[in-house]
C-alpha cells in the first residue's frame, strides 16, 4: 500500500477544469449553433446524437460540449485521445462497441484531436461507424477537409465553433470570481478593468482566460489575512508577451499568408503590414514570407512597376542575410510598397493561358526555321532554314511568325493601362501593327 506524507497536500484542479460547464445553460459562445432552438442543441437535449466533428480554434468549448453529451445522453460514451491511441486501442474500443450493439445498446465515442490519427487508424473507424456500432464524434483544430478522410467525414455533420467574442468570455471570468468552484470562496480585489484586459488577451481562448486568471491571483499580492489584491503591474507581469494562434503547419498559416497577400492586392498598406506582423511575431519564418511576397511582385505588378520585383528580390536576400528580428524592416518596405504600386495581373494571365495551350498541345513541333542546326545532318533537314536574325535589320524586328502555325495569331500577354505598363502596351500594339503591315506588303512565302 502506497504510503502519503503527511506533509503532502492535494493538488488544486486548473481553474479552467473547476470551471468546465456542466451543462448547456452554463455553457458561453457558440449561439448559431447552441442558442434556442438552433440545431445542436436540439440534438443534444433530444438525445439523438449522430455522427459529427466539432471543427474550431482552441479554448472554444470542444471538448465540454462532449462532456455535456455525455452527461444527457443514455448511450455509453467512450471518451478516446488520439494523442496517446493506436490501432490496438482503437480495435479494442470498436470490440466493446459492437458488443453494445449487440445488446441493444448505442455507443459514443469521442476523439479528441481526430486529426492526429493517420489515414489507417481513421479508417479502423469507418466499418463501426457505417454499421453502426458507433457514433463517432471528433475533434480538431485542424480544417477537416484536410485532415479527416473524405469517407469518414462523409459519414459526419461537420459543426464549426467559433473564437468567443471578448465580452463571452469577460462574463465566464466575471462568474468564475463568483462561483464557489472557481474563486467564490476567495475574496480578491482587482483593479478596474483587469477582467476585461484579461478577456482581451484570451483572443478567443476560454482556457487561455480562465489560465491567465489564475496565474494573476496566485501572483496576486496577499494582506495575510485571506484578502488578494490584483494590479495592473501583476496582470503585466502575467501577460508580458501574447501568444498568438498560430500553427505553421496548419491552416492558420495560410489563412494569415493569404490575408496578408489580398491585403496588398487590394492596396492596403495597413492591413498588410498588420498581417505581417502577426506572422513574424508568431514565429513565421521570414523567407517564406519573402518568397511569397517576391512572388506576388510578379503576379499582381508585374510590368505596372518593373521595380517590384528588384525590390522584393531585395528583401529577400535581406532576411537571408541577417535574419530576425532586424529583417522585419525590409520586409515591412517590400510589402508597403508593393501595396502602393500599380497593380497588374497580366504575368499571371499570359502564364496561365499559354500553359492550357502547351499542355493541350504538348506534341506541337518547334517550326523549323527557328530550330538550330548545329550538325550537317540538321542542316539537310532544314533546320535553321528562313531563320532571320534581328538584329540584322534595321528596326531590329522581323515579322518572322514564331509561334506553332495551329497557335498562329495567339495572343497571351494582354498587357493593362496600370502604371507604366501603359508603355509597354504603346511598345506591344506598335510592334503587333508594324508586323502586321510587313506581313500585308509581303505575304510569307
Amino acid at each position: 500500500m502506497e504510503q502519503v506524507s503527511l506533509f503532502e497536500k492535494e493538488v488544486a484542479r486548473p481553474l479552467a477544469d473547476r470551471m468546465r460547464p456542466r451543462d448547456l445553460t452554463e455553457y458561453v459562445g457558440q449561439k448559431h449553433l447552441l442558442g434556442e432552438g438552433k440545431i445542436l442543441r436540439r440534438l443534444i437535449e433530444n438525445d439523438q446524437i449522430s455522427s459529427m466533428v466539432f471543427w474550431g480554434p482552441p479554448g472554444v468549448g470542444k471538448t465540454t460540449l462532449a462532456k455535456i453529451i455525455a452527461g444527457r445522453t443514455k448511450a455509453s460514451f467512450i471518451d478516446f485521445s488520439a494523442v496517446n491511441s493506436g490501432i490496438k486501442e482503437i480495435r479494442e474500443v470498436m470490440k466493446k462497441a459492437e458488443d453494445n450493439r449487440r445488446f441493444g445498446e448505442k455507443t459514443i465515442l469521442f476523439v479528441d484531436e481526430i486529426h492526429r490519427f493517420n489515414k489507417a487508424q481513421q479508417d479502423a473507424f469507418l466499418p463501426f461507424v457505417e454499421k453502426g456500432s458507433i457514433i463517432l464524434i471528433g475533434a480538431t483544430t485542424e480544417n477537416p477537409s484536410f485532415e479527416i478522410n473524405g469517407a469518414l467525414l462523409s459519414r459526419c455533420k461537420v459543426f464549426v465553433l467559433k473564437s468567443l467574442e471578448t465580452e463571452e468570455i469577460l462574463e465566464l471570468l466575471e462568474r468564475t470570481m463568483k462561483d464557489p468552484r472557481g474563486l467564490g470562496n476567495q475574496e480578491v480585489r482587482m483593479e478596474e478593468g483587469i477582467l476585461g484586459k484579461i478577456a482581451a488577451f484570451a483572443n478567443g481562448d476560454a482556457r487561455t482566460a480562465l489560465s491567465t486568471l489564475d496565474m494573476v491571483v496566485l501572483n496576486g499580492e496577499s494582506d495575510g489575512k485571506g484578502v488578494i489584491t490584483v494590479n495592473e503591474e501583476t496582470l503585466e507581469q502575467c501577460i508580458s508577451r501574447k501568444s498568438l494562434l498560430y500553427d505553421k503547419n496548419g491552416e492558420e498559416h495560410y489563412n494569415l499568408i493569404s490575408a496578408l497577400h489580398k491585403s496588398m492586392r487590394n492596396s492596403d498598406p495597413d492591413a498588410a503590414v498588420y498581417w505581417l506582423a502577426r506572422m513574424l511575431e508568431a514565429g513565421e519564418d521570414p523567407m517564406y514570407i519573402a518568397r511569397r511576397v517576391t512572388r506576388f511582385a510578379s503576379e499582381d505588378v508585374g510590368l505596372a512597376d518593373p521595380n517590384a520585383l528588384p525590390l522584393a528580390v531585395a528583401a529577400f536576400q535581406a532576411c537571408h542575410l541577417i535574419g530576425m528580428p532586424e529583417c522585419s524592416v525590409h520586409l515591412t518596405e517590400a510589402v508597403v510598397y508593393l501595396s502602393l504600386a500599380p497593380k497588374s495581373n497580366a504575368m499571371e494571365v499570359a502564364y496561365l493561358t499559354a500553359r492550357k495551350d502547351a499542355e493541350e498541345q504538348l506534341a506541337e513541333p518547334v517550326p523549323l526555321h527557328l530550330r538550330n542546326a548545329p550538325t550537317r545532318l540538321m542542316k539537310e533537314l532544314d533546320y535553321g532554314k528562313g531563320y532571320r536574325y534581328a538584329h540584322d535589320f534595321e528596326e531590329k524586328v522581323t515579322d518572322m511568325q514564331c509561334l506553332p502555325d495551329s497557335l498562329e495569331g495567339r495572343q497571351y500577354y494582354i498587357p493593362t493601362e496600370m502604371g507604366k505598363e501603359a508603355r509597354f502596351k504603346t511598345r506591344y500594339e506598335q510592334l503587333k501593327a508594324w508586323k502586321k503591315a510587313q506581313r500585308e506588303k509581303e505575304p510569307e512565302k
